[in-house]
């Protein structure tokens, strides 16, 4: 068993990183300590402080008592949620089909994406294709909405790109098409790197905010983002709806706005922190694990 030398550019590096990542987790804390504390406790808590003041939901159950928040909240996720598989299916399928050594105009079509890529169009154009479409003020166009990225569709290819042409010379034997392939070697194989881009496009989803505004613009369709700015950055109240009998049901003589505006950043960044555990605990596993040796 081979010992690791301890040495003084370690520790100082091993330091820098604890900093680092306090700058980040400390504040993080702070704000949910806010969110769950008492409103009448708030004004105790400090900048640093990572503890509630007085435990209570109250700041979560305002929020929540708006039907809007439930329907924002709703959309959201079936934006994120389904626009992420769409991304995930037809960045793979497109990363497949250009790294077929026998695809015709091959060189064309990658210059063709990467003007695409650095060159993109205006907000202007985007708006007049979306309601050319006939999909303003619905969600299928944020669903729609860029379904893939050239950046990670250049990812997923070189991840196809390193599985071995045995397995699919040996499918193509069996009688195997380019459908059967691609569902069964193809996606098995990319396992890692479809949970990565996939996290990717998770997280640009849910957090898409500006073309959201205006794309979207009824209340039944909005989404959490736009509704956490209204809410916290421009002092939207219409949150407060049925506050005034939660506030008499908890006993609470007054509510603390910061307290529901870190309520509310809370809820939004719940749902999509909760994916990365579920992503990350499968990125020790290899790429190709299932596939033969060569």
């Amino acid at each position: 068993m081979s010992v690791q030398k301890f040495s003084f550019t370690k520790l100082v590096l091993g330091a820098v990183l604890v900093l680092l990542s306090l700058t980040m987790f400390v504040p993080i804390m702070n704000l949910i300590a806010k969110a769950f504390s008492n409103p009448s406790k708030v004004h105790m808590l400090h900048g640093y402080d990572i503890l509630p003041k007085g435990f209570s939901f109250i700041n979560f159950q305002v929020v929540l008592s708006n039907p809007i928040v439930g329907k924002a909240l709703m959309n959201s996720l079936f934006i994120t949620i389904v626009g992420t598989v769409f991304s995930i299916f037809f960045t793979t399928i497109t990363a497949y089909v250009l790294t077929r050594k026998n695809l015709v105009g091959k060189t064309p079509i990658m210059i063709f994406l990467i003007i695409i890529m650095i060159f993109e169009p205006g907000i202007v154009q985007e708006y007049m294709v979306i309601k050319d479409l006939h999909l303003l003020d619905n969600l299928w166009a944020m669903v729609l909405y860029r379904t893939i990225n050239v950046f990670y569709l250049i990812i997923m290819m070189r991840f196809i790109e390193e599985i071995p042409d045995s397995l699919v010379e040996a499918a193509k034997i069996d009688g195997a098409g380019h459908m059967t392939v691609f569902m069964r070697i193809i996606l098995p194989l990319s396992r890692i790197p479809l949970l990565t881009i996939g996290m990717f496009y998770a997280v640009a989803r849910w957090n898409e905010f500006f073309k959201s505004s205006i794309f979207l613009s009824s209340r039944d369709n909005t989404v959490l983002q736009v509704l956490l700015r209204q809410f916290v950055v421009e002092g939207d109240t219409t949150t407060l709806v049925g506050a005034a009998d939660l506030m008499k049901n908890n006993h609470i003589a007054q509510l603390d706005f910061s307290s529901l505006k870190a309520a509310t950043i809370v809820i939004a960044m719940v749902p999509i922190l909760m994916l990365y555990p579920i992503i990350l605990k499968h990125y020790t596993k290899g790429v190709m694990e299932g596939g033969v040796k060569e």
